[in-house]
């Protein structure tokens, strides 16, 4: 079920991409200022496969004095975040994915911007069926809270999207219409 609808929704995606206005990084910008007050690292993605793009949002945060991490993919199918700086390189990942290097520092965000390729009205999140970010987030709840947005179009909503004991919720989803 989940195969067959991640197929339609990431084709859907491809077709119907939208670019993200400087107006809305900005709205983003002051809804998390003003949400999340006392939050102060921020992890992010570098999008692939038409997804939201949320580069131009995590370079504004960092002139603001955020600090900037992206996730690394493990061996072990696992993922951490690990700081990063729009002054240093990338690497490609064994899915073709950028990443920073790993001599960069692993870091815990208190906030993390997800990438998803459905989601429905009570958060729940479609992703690539990897599981990386709910392993994350199991795994980095236990710790500290971490808040979780989910960034994504607005034709990527569906009704009720199937879920099992393993799919973490989102605590908000922004698109390019509503935050």
């Amino acid at each position: 079920m989940k195969k067959i609808l991640r197929k339609k929704l990431l084709n859907n995606r491809k077709k119907n991409y939208l670019y993200i206005s400087t107006k809305h990084i900005l709205n983003i910008f002051e809804f998390i200022k003003n949400k999340y007050k006392n939050i102060k690292v921020i992890g992010g993605y570098v999008p692939i496969n038409y997804e939201y793009d949320c580069l131009s949002l995590l370079k504004f945060l960092e002139t603001k004095n955020y600090i900037i991490s992206l996730p690394v993919i493990k061996n072990n199918s696992k993922m951490d975040f690990y700081k990063y700086s729009f002054k240093d390189p990338l690497k490609l990942n064994k899915l073709g994915i950028p990443e920073p290097f790993k001599f960069s520092r692993k870091i815990v965000p208190d906030l993390i911007l997800v990438p998803l390729v459905g989601y429905d009205n009570s958060l729940n999140r479609l992703g690539y069926g990897g599981g990386f970010y709910d392993r994350y987030f199991e795994k980095s709840l236990k710790l500290n809270k971490i808040y979780k947005i989910g960034l994504a179009f607005s034709f990527q909503k569906i009704k009720k999207l199937p879920v099992n004991k393993f799919d973490k919720k989102l605590d908000r989803i922004i698109t390019e219409k509503k935050i």
